[in-house]
């Protein structure tokens, strides 16, 4: 049940996430009663991100930093045909000790020498990502959009000017969306704001909250509540490949009896692309030398 709340959570912005991006086909259409050049660029972007997710054929490596009120981790990843593999590298800002050091080489060194252990982690991202593309049909008729303008792009993290100039749009829960599944219900109560690279055609922002309770198997599952937001950054980091580089959670909801609180950030830099067909085995012996 911890996993499927995640997952309910995550899956309503994967539109933005790496390899997790929106689609237009199908019944999930351009919202025809939104006619404009500017809902075009919307549209073309969206089909971009789309392709995108698709292509597994540029890999890389990055480095993760998850932060919540409490705790920090650090992680370098390296993106395998066999799945992700990762390495813990800190923890709450500081090198791992001794101990977790040996820990985490000797958790690699199983995880070298059972290839079964890698493959049932493949089979569940293959899993999330069928989650995830049953939201991504639905995305553009799940909400109504309408241009809100040109403007400036997102600064940097520094404060520095704005990267470009971007074509935003605001969204809503569209009344007439009815969601067929478990994994699209969080979307009935989302709205907020998209942000578009009108030259590359390509989502540079998502900014959304919920703006109702969110009741799961009538309210027996669970519930996310009302007030929740989310918020996340995608950038080109090299080579014409667009990734996340900042996303932040603050939910609240219940699980069945099981109150949840999610207040986390992540941010990924450092992302250099790895061979094309690179095994999990090999990735682990890179990520051992990068230290």
């Amino acid at each position: 049940m911890p996993r499927l709340f995640s997952v309910l959570l995550l899956l309503a912005v994967a539109a933005c996430r790496p390899g997790q991006t929106q689609r237009q086909s199908g019944s999930g259409g351009a919202n025809p009663a939104q006619p404009g050049q500017g809902l075009a660029i919307l549209n073309r972007a969206l089909a971009n991100e789309y392709k995108a997710a698709q292509d597994a054929s540029y890999p890389m490596r990055y480095e993760l930093r998850k932060t919540s009120p409490h705790w920090s981790s650090t992680k370098k990843i390296c993106e395998t045909k066999d799945g992700d593999v990762a390495r813990l590298v800190e923890l709450n800002g500081q090198p791992l000790s001794s101990a977790d050091e040996q820990k985490e080489e000797a958790r690699l060194t199983e995880l070298a020498g059972d290839p079964a252990k890698q493959h049932r982690r493949k089979q569940a991202e293959d899993a999330d990502q069928g989650r995830v593309l049953k939201v991504l049909r639905v995305l553009p008729s799940a909400f109504v959009y309408q241009d809100a303008g040109a403007g400036d792009g997102p600064a940097g993290k520094s404060g520095d000017s704005p990267s470009s100039r971007i074509q935003k749009f605001t969204f809503r829960p569209n009344p007439a969306f009815s969601a067929p599944d478990l994994e699209t219900q969080v979307l009935t109560q989302m709205a907020g704001e998209i942000w578009i690279d009108p030259v590359h055609l390509r989502v540079v922002r998502l900014e959304g909250h919920l703006v109702q309770d969110v009741d799961f198997g009538w309210g027996i599952l669970g519930r996310l509540n009302k007030g929740g937001w989310i918020a996340i950054d995608q950038a080109d980091v090299g080579g014409g490949q667009w990734r996340t580089v900042h996303f932040k959670m603050v939910m609240s909801g219940r699980v069945v009896w099981k109150t949840r609180v999610f207040d986390t950030s992540e941010d990924e830099s450092g992302y250099e692309p790895v061979p094309p067909g690179l095994g999990y085995q090999k990735a682990i012996e890179i990520l051992r030398a990068d230290k």
